[in-house]
């Protein structure tokens, strides 16, 4: 059995759970040599031969070079058929603990420390009595809370976890935190929550390259059309809509920054405006309409990548935000950067 387990834990989704995970796993196991992963809901879902399986486990197993079974890994599918018929009565909550437990055993057998990733976030699972306070209590894992902070306000989130969690939180990580909140983190944030007996890993910069996804890495997943020559690394971080008028359109995406631009391929007064921000790096157009050439023409000076969809502009925006929002964790140089990042800000003795 098991030594220590850990569940890492976030206040929202996109937190960057997957990536903090594995690297800590990653550094445990430079230490002992022994950690197996677990993700008993999986819920950042993918189709892959026919099976819909969730992505972050697969990449543990590669980042781990663990042998551990698909199944046993990610017991739980927790894809929106299965928590419909949750919700209509069909799920037997007992026995979907004991099947996370029963493969949990398995896994933890011969590994000194277990590494138990939450789904979504902390809250995710309610409707099965599995949110992460549910799991935590079932593998007896202590639990580190992934955070993000841009003002004062988002500790409330960071409180209520805490007491859902009681005496199981081992502490807060913050992750993501940009250079502007930084201060207020370090001065006022951290002393409040260690003042209510909450202990604070550290606090991790934001960097483009874990928050975002690059332009190509959006085009792959969305399956769309890359319809022009230019550079397609930059990094989008966050999208927008352009259902405006073009003058509108411009005063809004002139404040944006790392975007990219959810338009009807055949708005081109929104097109001409997107490509007038300097914040703006790709636009996706919706609706199976090609650009005229004079779009082309501008989105090739101004280095933006233009992307098209045949899908309608509501689906266009769910892909997107599920792509953004599903963060940068798909090799192992992620994790290799959060390793080296968790290194350098936060209390690796206190977490590994």
């Amino acid at each position: 059995m098991t030594d220590t387990t850990t569940l890492v834990t976030a206040t929202g989704e996109g937190a960057g759970k997957t990536a903090i995970t594995l690297a800590l796993a990653r550094l445990a196991a430079d230490r002992d040599g022994s950690v197996g992963y677990m993700k008993p809901k999986g819920t950042r879902l993918q189709s892959n031969v026919g099976k819909t399986l969730d992505c972050d486990p697969m990449l543990a197993r590669e980042v781990l070079g663990l042998d551990a079974e698909m199944h046993q890994m990610e017991p739980v599918v927790y894809s929106p058929t299965f928590v419909e018929g949750a919700v209509r009565g069909t799920e037997d909550a007992g026995a979907l603990r004991e099947r996370i437990r029963g493969e949990f055993d398995e896994l933890a057998a011969d590994r000194h420390h277990m590494f138990v990733e939450g789904g979504g976030d902390w809250t995710t699972g309610g409707v099965v009595d599995l949110t992460d306070v549910d799991v935590a209590e079932l593998l007896d894992a202590r639990v580190v809370l992934v955070a993000e902070y841009g003002s004062p306000g988002d500790l409330d989130e960071v409180l209520a976890a805490a007491d859902a969690f009681g005496d199981r939180l081992a502490g807060v990580l913050f992750n993501k935190v940009g250079d502007a909140a930084f201060d207020s983190l370090d001065h006022d944030g951290i002393p409040f929550l260690e003042s209510r007996g909450i202990p604070v890993f550290g606090a991790l910069p934001h960097e483009k390259e874990l928050a975002g996804v690059t332009v190509a890495d959006l085009a792959d997943e969305l399956g769309a059309e890359l319809l022009t020559d230019g550079p397609s690394d930059a990094f989008v971080e966050r999208f927008l809509v352009g259902a405006m008028g073009g003058d509108e359109a411009l005063r809004h995406f002139r404040r944006a920054r790392d975007a990219a631009v959810i338009t009807g391929g055949d708005r081109s007064d929104v097109q001409a405006a997107a490509l007038d921000a300097s914040g703006v790096k790709c636009l996706v157009l919706t609706g199976g309409h090609r650009p005229s050439g004079a779009v082309l023409g501008r989105a090739a000076e101004a280095g933006t990548a233009v992307l098209a969809m045949n899908t309608d502009t509501a689906t266009a925006i769910d892909r997107v935000e599920a792509v953004i929002r599903g963060g940068r964790t798909r090799d192992a140089r992620t994790v290799d950067r959060m390793a080296e990042l968790l290194d350098a800000h936060a209390d690796l003795d206190a977490l590994v």
